[in-house]
């Protein structure tokens, strides 16, 4: 159980509230956003000074019931509320090390997508294997280390010039937020682990965005069905973006691609032909 950032949690989801979205009122002498704690407790059935101490951190490990009853009160979402459960240690939780070796198969899987982009990622945003395609419409990942094939450190570390976007992609901002939601899941599932800590840690130190995104606190991002790439050889391409997650190592296989026959699916294949050597890694795309 983390009980700091678990009453912290609490706490941010609480200040986000507004007492009329759950038919109280808003009178003029509130002097606190979102809602009251005593609200909370009414609303989730439990005692104000227990809630208190969860938000405080001072609160022995609440049961599932009591964690099931703060969820509906706070108007928690699926990925929220699973989120509350592994901060309060109610939840199968994964000790150690995230994992970084890929299966075999999926390694074959890749090289049998000509036509499709696609690439593994870890927990912590790690690219781990990818295929020639998605080296091209992207960067030569081979070139670079494996610290600087970290997706998370390519958002928020790269070019700072405020017009700089990740590869040139359409949603850069919303990607920025998909990752600070994804690395608050994973520390919590991993807070053992140096390799995510630290990771977290070197993104709040050097990265303002980052801080601001980190201390919102969420946790469920919305799926991001198509990406727009502006590439150096072939300009824009538009794809279906599509993230499987492999259950069994807590990895994510990503693929991008385009209907058949589309400008887009043309532009691919013509990317791979000209393979990941067309791509200036070095430099913003």
């Amino acid at each position: 159980m983390d009980k700091q950032e678990l009453g912290a949690f609490l706490r941010s989801r609480r200040e986000r509230l507004r007492p009329q979205d759950l038919g109280l009122p808003c009178g003029p002498r509130r002097r606190t956003p979102g809602l009251r704690r005593e609200e909370v407790a009414v609303l989730a059935h439990i005692s104000t000074e227990y809630y208190v101490r969860l938000e405080q951190g001072r609160a022995p490990r609440p049961s599932s019931e009591v964690l099931a009853g703060i969820a509906g009160a706070l108007r928690l979402t699926d990925g929220e509320s699973d989120h509350l459960h592994v901060l309060a240690g109610t939840a199968p939780s994964r000790h150690g090390l995230h994992r970084r070796d890929v299966r075999p198969s999926i390694l074959a899987l890749l090289e049998r997508l000509p036509h499709t982009a696609a690439f593994v990622m870890s927990a912590a945003f790690e690219v781990l294997a990818w295929n020639d395609l998605a080296g091209a419409l992207m960067e030569d990942f081979a070139e670079l280390a494996p610290p600087d094939r970290n997706l998370a450190r390519r958002a928020f570390l790269g070019p700072t010039r405020p017009d700089t976007r990740p590869y040139g992609v359409s949603d850069a901002a919303e990607f920025r937020h998909h990752v600070a939601m994804g690395l608050r899941s994973t520390l919590a599932h991993y807070p053992s682990d140096p390799a995510v800590t630290g990771l977290v840690d070197e993104l709040r130190s050097a990265s303002p965005e980052f801080a601001r995104l980190w201390e919102q606190r969420d946790v469920q991002a919305a799926p991001m069905l198509t990406k727009t790439f502006r590439h150096p050889v072939v300009g824009e391409i538009t794809v279906d973006c599509d993230s499987l997650t492999l259950t069994d190592r807590d990895q994510y296989l990503v693929l991008y691609s385009a209907p058949p026959e589309s400008p887009d699916a043309e532009a691919l294949a013509f990317l791979n032909v000209l393979g990941a050597a067309s791509v200036d890694s070095g430099g913003s795309l």
